[in-house]
């Protein structure tokens, strides 16, 4: 058994030998990069250190484009990478429990601290960075959705450096393959020569320790480069907050369900891999939430304005500027009216490094623009205080109609009812004419009817002389 085992590990390259059969080249690494006072500083600590710093190389100074103060950001970034850190290593040791708990509670922790030897769980690790940079993000008053939009760009320079970490550490790695990038080397055959034997984690998987593998490291590598690319470049033209962070998702996610699927070291929960299931999920949702916000942007577009448009983001900027020049107080905080222009910077077109003089440019910029912003403000004042005494006027004269207006009206209905008095006079005194003749004519009617009823009388007592009382009565009359 031991001169079986020695001829094996005769037949396998040295543990830090890497190859690349179909290509026909290799080389030799040693995943200790360097010691210092005893101490061994890995390779793998190193890639994705340099990947946190081109990160934040290009982050940072990108960040007025998002709308977003640099320096009340910084804490959040601090905070998001150790809270990353804490939350990749805890994410992967509660996945591998069994491989850290040693017993003892000191043993233990010194395994679970120990990540010099690789160990991080990316999907923890976002996790952990969102949990603690939403935090700090609440506490100094930075806006999550466009703070994320350039973080994760800086994210896909991280994954794609990093990830060369575990291609020192011959980790990472998936099934056999015969395709020109298949890889092996001394680790990765001895990885599975052990994992393939009785009760290890690749019994009966059929993979086999003598053939190349796939660097799944390389895939997911050359995917996040590229898709650091793509978004950078729709980052410049995006429609609404959030939507470079939900196009990473379904980018990532896209990639991660593929390759987790080659991978032979899959954190696993019963029969499912964790990180394949986790990526369905992410895709899916992140797609949906797309579609529905491309909907909602067509029908009503002027709803939807970038927090980098807003005055409150200005505001914060030339505040943030204002204290770099040294104005302290007071004279460093703005109105809100005060307008300062477009902060959108004029990088080169993907972004990946910082214009000469980037910072100097951008005050003096900013410093053009207020004194424009001023001036036409106060042509704007102008403008209004001819546009109101324009109304007055206008509003004076349609007093002034109304008034001849209501002036007109009046007179004509007085006329019209001293008009109609005077022929309401006019009918009473010509009844009163009518009453008059009528009264007239009967007392006529009256009299006449006397005056024949008295001449019968006399006819009777005179007997027909026509003489007597009735004469002295009509010459009585006539007096």
């Amino acid at each position: 058994m031991i001169n079986a085992s020695a001829t094996l590990l005769a037949q396998m390259l040295e543990p830090h030998r890497i190859e690349f059969p179909n290509l026909g080249f290799g080389f030799s690494i040693d995943p200790t990069a360097f010691t210092v006072f005893g101490l061994d500083i890995q390779w793998y600590g190193i890639i994705i250190t340099l990947g946190l710093i081109l990160a934040i190389i290009y982050v940072f100074p990108r960040m007025k484009r998002f709308g977003i103060d640099s320096d009340r950001a910084v804490d959040a970034v601090i905070g998001g990478v150790l809270g990353g850190i804490v939350g990749a290593r805890l994410y992967y040791v509660a996945m591998k429990w069994e491989d850290y708990n040693k017993g003892s509670l000191g043993e233990t922790f010194k395994a679970v601290i120990n990540t010099r030897n690789g160990g991080l769980a990316i999907y923890g690790g976002i996790i952990g960075a969102f949990i603690v940079g939403f935090i700090i993000c609440k506490i100094r008053k930075v806006r999550i959705l466009p703070m994320l939009d350039v973080t994760v760009l800086g994210l896909l320079i991280g994954q794609g450096v990093g990830r060369w970490g575990n291609f020192v550490n011959q980790e990472a790695f998936g099934t056999n393959t015969d395709l020109f990038v298949g890889m092996t080397g001394g680790t990765i055959q001895r990885t599975i020569s052990n994992a393939t034997q009785l009760g290890g984690s690749m019994y009966d998987s059929g993979i086999m320790w003598e053939k190349p593998v796939h660097p799944c490291f390389l895939y997911e590598s050359l995917w996040c480069i590229l898709g650091f690319v793509i978004l950078a470049l729709i980052s410049k033209k995006r429609r609404y907050d959030g939507q470079i962070l939900l196009m990473y998702m379904a980018w990532y996610g896209f990639e991660r369900f593929f390759v987790e699927g080659l991978r032979t070291d899959s954190l696993m929960l019963g029969n499912i891999r964790v990180s394949q299931a986790l990526s369905a999920i992410i895709f899916i949702v992140s797609v949906i939430i797309q579609i529905v916000m491309f909907f909602r942007i067509k029908r009503d577009p002027e709803s939807f304005v970038l927090y980098a448009s807003t005055e409150e983001s200005r505001r914060l900027i030339e505040e943030s500027r204002r204290k770099a020049m040294g104005i302290k107080g007071a004279d460093a905080m703005m109105g809100a009216g005060d307008e300062i222009g477009d902060l959108s910077d004029d990088d080169d077109e993907i972004g990946i490094l910082p214009d000469e003089d980037d910072d100097d440019d951008f005050f003096a910029e900013a410093e053009a623009k207020l004194a424009a912003a001023k001036n036409r403000a106060e042509d704007k004042a102008e403008d209004a205080i001819e546009a109101v005494k324009d109304k007055a006027e206008e509003a004076k004269d349609k007093a002034e109609k109304a008034v001849e207006t209501v002036k007109d009206k009046v007179e004509d209905t007085a006329k019209a009812a001293e008009k109609k008095a005077e022929e309401a006079a006019k009918s009473v005194k010509e009844a009163a004419e009518t009453a008059a003749d009528k009264a007239e004519d009967a007392a006529d009617a009256a009299s006449d009817k006397y005056e024949s009823l008295a001449k019968e009388h006399d006819e009777r007592l005179s007997g027909g002389s026509g003489k007597g009382g009735h004469n002295k009565k009509k010459k009585h009359k006539k007096k």
